[in-house]
């Protein structure tokens, strides 16, 4: 191993691309402490954050913008409105047949609506934007040197050019440095909280756990990311067998291949949806005085009623994004085309049909899996009284990211290092490091 981390510094494309993405990941972390002008940060720090005990989708928004939205820095929207607008786009290329023509057609298609994407994601940052400048203006959050107006329109631009940056450095990541630049940045921004959630637990325990409960977090920790580790490398082979074909002058034998199928093929997009339309009402309450509402909320927020509506979510956000990513019927036309099929199954439409059928088995068992992941912050909120923060810092949704960014990126450093003749992290023996991509 030691070994194996010395030879990417050998290399000189891969160190440029190290060194870069660790310069991207560094100006991204500056931008975070960049205060937007004419907020009072600690009465918002307050209002959003201090005393919950569940917590809402302000704990979802600043996990993914690295704390920027407790600082209310210039990148508190963070990446959300780009992952928004990729996930439109993803799904009306499904559901219209030009969008699904123009993906079909190559680099150029995916380049055209990769800049619609990028239209998209202004927008929702403009609009984001107005909502929350107005929102705070409404409540009391602005300075008393700023005027409203030039407060909304400050607060507006600022925000904007903070999502448009981070959607920049993304890219600039995906394209001259090493691994997805967008997943990266959430990454980094997950990370950075690790440290300051130990600080915290450890300085806190005598009031939450004691020492022995902060032994038992560590442990228990350990537990989720060795889970999660296992079930996003688990997958279910189908053998593909090709029959002897002609390709050119040649004649190809016979081969043997297999067809992966993840558990999860749905990644992180089921808990970021069932998280963000559950929490909404808790957090439409935190600018509400209404004493009978706030009741009313929190039954639908807080308890097993909240925990059921969850998993359910999730459950069905996981299937359907599923279906959105995975066409069994392409895929069946695809090996048939190629001259694949799956022995003791006819091609064509009875291969989709096997296909399909084993996904809708497998699926469950990932989205329960999912589930029960996402469901470990609210079991740490509710029985062991952890702070919402804490809670989402070492569980859930944040754990997936950190492992999954993290195999996918030591994947493909190890790829650089074997293409060049080098050896892997697992050694001349211990075979080849899978992400989720492999």
């Amino acid at each position: 191993m030691a070994n194996s981390i010395a030879n990417l510094t050998r290399l000189p494309d891969l160190r440029k691309r190290l060194v870069f993405t660790f310069v991207m990941l560094a100006i991204y972390r500056f931008g975070v402490f960049v205060p937007t002008p004419g907020i009072d940060v600690g009465k918002l720090q307050q209002a959003l954050f201090g005393g919950q005990s569940g917590g809402t989708i302000f704990e979802i928004v600043n996990l993914f913008s690295g704390g920027a939205l407790e600082q209310f820095s210039i990148f508190a929207l963070g990446i959300m409105p780009y992952i928004s607008a990729s996930i439109i786009f993803q799904l009306l290329t499904v559901s219209i047949p030009a969008l699904k023509k123009l993906q079909e057609e190559g680099e150029a298609g995916r380049n055209k609506i990769n800049q619609w994407t990028r239209y998209g994601t202004v927008a929702l940052a403009l609009v984001q934007g107005f909502g929350i400048s107005y929102g705070l203006l409404n409540q009391g959050y602005v300075l008393a040197n700023m005027s409203g107006p030039r407060f909304v329109l400050t607060t507006i631009i600022s925000l904007a050019a903070g999502t448009c940056f981070i959607m920049w450095l993304g890219e600039q990541i995906t394209e001259r440095g090493i691994g997805n630049g967008i997943s990266l940045l959430i990454f980094a921004g997950i990370v950075a909280r690790i440290p300051k959630g130990f600080v915290d637990a450890w300085f806190n325990r005598d009031e939450y756990f004691g020492v022995f409960g902060f032994a038992m977090l560590l442990a228990f920790l350990f537990a989720i990311v060795t889970a999660v580790i296992f079930f996003e490398r688990c997958h279910r082979r189908v053998p593909i067998h090709y029959a002897k074909r002609v390709v050119g002058r040649r004649l190809m034998q016979g081969q043997t291949s297999h067809l992966p199928l993840k558990i999860n093929m749905a990644g992180v997009i089921p808990p970021i949806f069932a998280s963000s339309i559950l929490l909404f009402p808790a957090t439409i309450a935190n600018f509400v005085t209404s004493d009978q509402l706030q009741q009313v909320v929190n039954f639908f927020t807080v308890g097993w009623f909240f925990n059921t509506m969850y998993v359910a979510a999730i459950i069905f956000f996981t299937y359907f994004y599923t279906a959105v990513t995975f066409n069994p019927a392409d895929v069946a036309e695809n090996l048939q085309k190629q001259g694949g099929f799956i022995p003791g199954i006819r091609p064509g439409k009875p291969t989709s049909d096997y296909l399909d059928s084993i996904l809708t088995k497998i699926t469950l068992g990932g989205a329960l899996y999912l589930a029960v992941i996402c469901v470990v912050p609210q079991f740490l909120i509710s029985q062991f009284n952890i702070p919402s923060s804490l809670a989402y810092t070492f569980g859930g949704t944040s754990v997936l990211i950190v492992v999954g960014v993290a195999v996918d990126t030591v994947a493909q450093m190890e790829s650089h290092l074997i293409n060049r003749n080098y050896e892997g992290f697992l050694g001349p023996k211990g075979g080849r490091f899978k992400g989720r991509r492999a």
